[in-house]
């Protein structure tokens, strides 16, 4: 069992910056590949960031490249989402998940990830 607890939202205004994290729960968080997903209000969940198991192998969703960063410290369990330049569009609910069955590069859909956090919410005001 892998228990993830996001942390780091809040409200900012647009071009404002915000930095997520996630702790996981386990010994072998080195071996998840962790990725960060959103959902807007009435929208679907959707795939923002995911990072491999060393950190090597980064994947972002086109409307956040260039903005946003996934980072890991495997000595800590955690998993960061930089976001920079934000936009009210960025409004969302975060979630950070692991997939602790990884193979090959880290993936974009949510259904290859186990283990999902609560969320936590950001808000983009313009």
């Amino acid at each position: 069992q892998v228990q993830l607890v996001e942390s780091g939202g809040g409200l900012v205004q647009a071009g404002g910056s915000l930095r997520l994290s996630c702790a996981a729960s386990g010994r072998t968080f080195s071996s998840y590949h962790m990725g960060w997903f959103r959902q807007a209000p009435g929208k679907e969940r959707e795939f923002v960031a995911a990072l491999s198991r060393s950190g090597g192998r980064t994947r972002y969703a086109d409307s956040v490249k260039g903005r946003f960063t996934i980072s890991r410290d495997n000595a800590k369990n955690t998993v960061y989402l930089q976001m920079n330049s934000l936009k009210p569009e960025d409004t969302a609910d975060y979630y950070c998940a692991a997939d602790v069955k990884p193979y090959g590069n880290p993936s974009s859909w949510a259904g290859e990830y186990e283990y999902w956090g609560q969320g936590t919410q950001v808000t983009v005001s313009s």
